[in-house]
């Protein structure tokens, strides 16, 4: 059994969701593992990760438009502001969504549908640099 690791940094220019798959393809081809179970962590409390359509911007929109209305900004139920009205609304966004992946790995690649695609989404407005850490296990 092998395990490898790999940490990769995300720019993301402020809310929304921003595609890694190619990213972590090219890295689980290079690590030399055949067959396993590829880990995706995101090291922070205001983004998070998905798996989610990659052909249709329209979905991605339309989620933004549904967590919007879910959990708005500046809602006056919420006591933690300290960075701005999209602050604890991010909290609660990563919070209703995931911050880890588990992904099967066949033939040296990421097992995804033809439309599936990893995202991170940004639930903060202003630019941040995120860190989201791979771990596969396998032969």
């Amino acid at each position: 059994m092998r395990q490898a690791h790999h940490q990769i940094s995300v720019p993301t220019p402020g809310r929304g969701m921003y595609e890694i798959t190619q990213e972590i393809r090219l890295w689980v081809r290079s690590s030399g593992v055949h067959s396993g179970m590829l880990t995706v962590f995101m090291r922070h409390t205001s983004a998070s990760l998905m798996i989610q359509e990659n052909a249709d911007p329209s979905v991605q929109a339309d989620l933004e438009r549904f967590l919007a209305r879910l959990v708005p900004d500046g809602d006056s139920i919420f006591q933690h502001r300290q960075e701005g009205k999209d602050d604890m609304a991010a909290h609660v966004r990563t919070a209703l969504t995931q911050t880890h992946l588990s992904i099967p790995v066949v033939d040296g690649a990421p097992v995804l549908g033809t439309w599936q695609g990893i995202f991170v989404y940004e639930h903060r407005y202003e630019s941040r640099s995120r860190n989201v850490m791979l771990h596969l296990i396998g032969e």
